[in-house]
C-alpha cells in the first residue's frame, strides 16, 4: 500500500479509500453485516486505512456496521470518514440540511453508530441553498473546536460554491473545508475546468467518488447489466457517461487492459491515481478480489502517450452529481 498526506492536513491516508455505501440494506446488491466485515478485514490486511461512509447509507446501518469491526482493530490507526445533509428521518424537518441544530444532532448520532468519540472526517454531503454556508461553517468549528472532528471536508458543488466557503472560513477564522469528495474519472472530467485546479490552489485534499464510474470502466458495455448493480442501479442512467466520446474512451480501456495484462477496473483507477491533484479516490466494491485488483492499480505505470490516448475521445458533459 502506498500512502499520501491528506491535503493540508498532515494527516496520512492510503492512497485507496474504501466506500461503504454497499454495507447495510436497501439495494439487492448490498452487503450483509457478515459479508460487509469480510470486505473491511480484507481491506485493513491490504493497508487501506481511510473509510468513507455517511449518515444515510443504509439509513445509518453503514456507520454502525464500520463502527463495529474497526472495534476490534487500533482506532488510532484508522481514519474515518462521514457525512451529513441528506434527510435521515422524513417526520423530522431537522434532519437534513446543514443548520447547526442539524449539524449537531446528525453529529452525535453518527459519533454514536460509530462507536467513535471523534470522526477524522466530517463531510457535508452537498451544498445546502437553505442555510447560510457562515452558520455551517460556525458549527463544523465549534465541532473541532469540542473534540468531536478533527478535520472538516465537503463533497461535490459548483466552484464558486467552494470558494465563497474558504473565503467565508479565512474571513471569519473558522476552521476550514480541507477536502473535497466530487465526481470524477475518465469518462467525467468537468471537475477539471474550475474545480480541481481550485483545489491545488488551496491545497484542499481531492477524494473522487465513482472513480469507475459506477462500473462503467470495469467491463465492456455489452456486459454492464451483468451484474446485480448494473441491472438494478437506476443513478448510472442519470450520469451521461457514454455521451462526449464515452463509448471509444470505454474501447480504449479494453484495449490498453488487454495489452498490459491487467484488468479493465485498473486501469481506470490507475488513470486516476496518475492525477497528480488526486490524493485517494473512494472505491466501493462488493467484492474482495475486486477489492485486491484496485490495491494492485497502484503498481500500474501508465506513460504520458497512454494517459493522452485515454483521454482523447473526451467531449464536454453536462453537469452531475451536484443535486
Amino acid at each position: 500500500m502506498e500512502y499520501t498526506t491528506l491535503g493540508s492536513t498532515g494527516m496520512s491516508v492510503s492512497r485507496i479509500g474504501l466506500g461503504c455505501m454497499s454495507f447495510g440494506t436497501g439495494r439487492d446488491w448490498m452487503l450483509d453485516r457478515e459479508e460487509s466485515r469480510e470486505l473491511i478485514e480484507r481491506a485493513i490486511d491490504l493497508g487501506i486505512n481511510f473509510f468513507d461512509t455517511a449518515n444515510v447509507y443504509s439509513s445509518g446501518d453503514s456507520e454502525r456496521i464500520l463502527g463495529d469491526v474497526l472495534a476490534d482493530y487500533d482506532r488510532d490507526a484508522q481514519v474515518v470518514a462521514t457525512k451529513a445533509y441528506a434527510e435521515m428521518d422524513p417526520a423530522n424537518p431537522n434532519s437534513s440540511g446543514l443548520s447547526r441544530k442539524a449539524i449537531e444532532q446528525e453529529l452525535e448520532a453518527s459519533l454514536d453508530r460509530l462507536g467513535m468519540d471523534t470522526i477524522d472526517l466530517y463531510q457535508t454531503h452537498r451544498w445546502d441553498d437553505e442555510t447560510p454556508i457562515e452558520e455551517t461553517l460556525r458549527a463544523l468549528d465549534d465541532a473541532v473546536r469540542r473534540g468531536k472532528v478533527r478535520y472538516v471536508g465537503t463533497s461535490s458543488m459548483w466552484a464558486h460554491q467552494f470558494a465563497e466557503a474558504l473565503h467565508a472560513s479565512d474571513s471569519l477564522g473558522l476552521e476550514r473545508f480541507a477536502t473535497m469528495q466530487n465526481h470524477y474519472n475518465v469518462f467525467y472530467r468537468e471537475e477539471e475546468r474550475e474545480m480541481l485546479p481550485l483545489c491545488r490552489t488551496e491545497d484542499v485534499g481531492v477524494i473522487p467518488w465513482s472513480p469507475l464510474a459506477r462500473g462503467v470502466g470495469t467491463r465492456p458495455l455489452e456486459d454492464l447489466e451483468s451484474t446485480t448493480r448494473g441491472q438494478t442501479d437506476e443513478y448510472l442512467e442519470q450520469i451521461p457517461y457514454l455521451d462526449g466520446g464515452g463509448e471509444e474512451i470505454n474501447e480504449r480501456i479494453q484495449e490498453l487492459a488487454a495489452q498490459k495484462g491487467v484488468t479493465m477496473a485498473q486501469i481506470s483507477l490507475a488513470w486516476l491515481l496518475h492525477k497528480e491533484w488526486v490524493d485517494a479516490p473512494i472505491v466501493g466494491t462488493t467484492s474482495i478480489d475486486h477489492l485486491e485488483e484496485a490495491v494492485e492499480a497502484l503498481e500500474i505505470d501508465l506513460t504520458a502517450s497512454d494517459m493522452s490516448y485515454l483521454e482523447e475521445p473526451y467531449e464536454p458533459l453536462p453537469i452531475a452529481g451536484h443535486e
